[in-house]
C-alpha cells in the first residue's frame, strides 16, 4: 500500500498549513487526504482552500464547512459563530466566491478506502459528534461508534490526536510506540484521531498530522510561525484575540 499523509482541522491557518504541506513532501507520500475544517476561526479561509483543493485528492465536509450556510453557525458558541459568519462573508466576497461556496455545499461527508472509514466527527455522525479522550470510558458512547466501523476510522474534529481502540483507553501519541508510532494489527478496531493542522489543543502548539501506510499510522508535528497568524487573527475585528492566543498556547 502506498503511504498517505492524512490532514485535518486547518482552521483557515495558512502558515500552518505551509508548513505542514512542506513536512509532507519531505516525507514522500502519493496523496493527501483531508478530514475537513479548512475553514473556521482563522483569518485566511479563502487562501486555505486554494490551497487544500490543490493539494488534497480527497476533501471532506467539516462542521465549519456545513456552518457556512446562512444561519448554519446558529448552534456555535459566540466568538466560533462571530468567526463563521466573517469567513462566509469573506469567501463570499472573493473571486469566485459563489462558486466556493457551491464547492463547499458539496462536500461528502465521509469516505472508504477499502474496510476503513474517513470522517471529520465520529462514525455514527460524521460531521458533528466530538469524540473526547475522556469519552473513551463511556461505552454507552463508544461501543455504537466501534459497532458502525468494519475495522479502523479516522477522524478529526477534536483537536485531540490520539487511539480509542475498542474497549481501551484513549492513547496520546505520547504514550506509543517512540511516541508516534501506532500499529494496525487489524485484531483490534480502533479510531484514530489525527489532531490539528491549525489549532492544535492538546497543549503542543506544533501542528499535527498522520502518515498512514496500511500497517501503521504515525503522527508528525511541525512547528510553524504561530504568532504570524496570531497577528493577523488580531487585524481582523470580527476573529476573538483569543484565537490567536489559543495558538501559541496549544490549546
Amino acid at each position: 500500500m502506498a503511504k498517505y499523509a492524512i490532514i485535518s482541522d486547518i482552521h483557515a491557518n495558512l502558515a500552518a498549513l505551509e508548513a505542514v504541506l512542506a513536512d509532507i513532501d519531505s516525507v514522500g507520500v502519493s496523496e493527501i487526504w483531508c478530514l475537513g475544517d479548512i475553514v473556521g476561526y482563522g483569518p485566511q479561509p479563502v487562501e486555505c482552500l486554494k490551497l487544500a483543493k490543490e493539494r488534497c485528492s480527497i476533501i471532506i465536509k467539516g462542521n465549519h464547512e456545513g456552518a457556512l450556510v446562512p444561519g448554519g453557525g446558529e448552534r456555535f458558541n459566540a466568538r466560533a459563530k462571530s468567526a463563521i459568519d466573517w469567513t462566509r462573508q469573506a469567501i463570499s466576497a472573493s473571486p469566485g466566491g459563489a462558486e466556493w461556496l457551491e464547492w463547499i455545499a458539496g462536500l461528502p461527508t465521509h469516505f472508504k478506502y477499502e474496510d476503513i472509514l474517513f470522517v471529520h466527527g465520529s462514525p455514527r455522525e460524521p460531521t458533528e459528534e466530538y469524540l473526547m479522550p475522556r469519552d473513551a470510558r463511556n461505552m454507552l458512547k463508544m461501543q455504537p461508534q466501534f459497532d458502525t466501523i468494519e475495522r479502523y476510522a479516522f477522524c478529526g474534529h477534536t483537536h485531540f490526536p490520539g487511539v480509542f481502540e475498542e474497549n481501551e483507553l484513549f492513547c496520546p501519541p505520547e504514550d506509543m510506540l517512540g511516541g508516534n508510532l501506532y500499529m494496525l494489527d487489524y485484531e483490534v478496531k480502533a479510531i484514530i484521531n489525527v489532531g490539528s493542522v491549525g489549532q492544535p489543543r492538546d497543549r503542543n502548539n506544533q501542528s499535527c498530522y498522520v502518515t498512514f501506510d496500511g500497517d501503521s499510522a504515525v503522527y508528525r508535528r511541525v512547528k510553524y510561525d504561530f504568532n504570524k497568524t496570531k497577528k493577523l487573527i488580531e487585524a481582523v475585528p470580527d476573529l476573538d484575540n483569543f484565537l490567536g492566543e489559543r495558538l501559541v498556547l496549544g490549546k
